[in-house]
């Protein structure tokens, strides 16, 4: 269970960090340090766990928790990438950091459905599940 969840943080750093350096890389070859810099400010979109009570939950699951980590907030982030750079590549940070975190959400769930059973997104999360077994 340890190296699970070991695995499960690497995973989601990796998915936060590497994935768009990566992604900088190859769709913005001759600005991708822009591109990644880009990428990397939507992780502020994180700024919203501030609001919670208590701050940092372990089992937490922020899909439909946070106000920026909404459904209504991905959709208003789908719209984005219809729009030119920059805010194009802001819609795809966002969704991919929505993603990112629905990812961690399966991983907690997969292993410990009860940590999630009063989780705002628990119908989602099971849906997925359930799609995927």
């Amino acid at each position: 269970m340890v190296y699970f969840k070991a695995m499960q943080i690497f995973i989601h750093y990796f998915l936060h960090f590497g994935i768009p350096l990566i992604f900088a890389l190859i769709f913005y070859r001759k600005k991708w340090k822009k591109a990644y810099f880009i990428l990397l400010l939507t992780m502020l979109i994180d700024l919203d766990h501030l609001m919670a009570n208590p701050i940092f939950e372990a089992n937490r699951c922020s899909i439909n928790y946070h106000p920026l980590h909404t459904y209504y907030a991905g959709c208003i982030y789908l719209l984005l990438i219809f729009f030119k750079n920059p805010f194009r590549l802001i819609g795809i940070g966002l969704l991919w950091h929505l993603l990112t975190d629905l990812i961690d959400c399966m991983m907690t769930y997969s292993t410990c459905p009860s940590c999630l059973q009063n989780a705002p997104a628990i119908d989602l999360l099971a849906f997925i599940y359930q799609f995927f077994n």
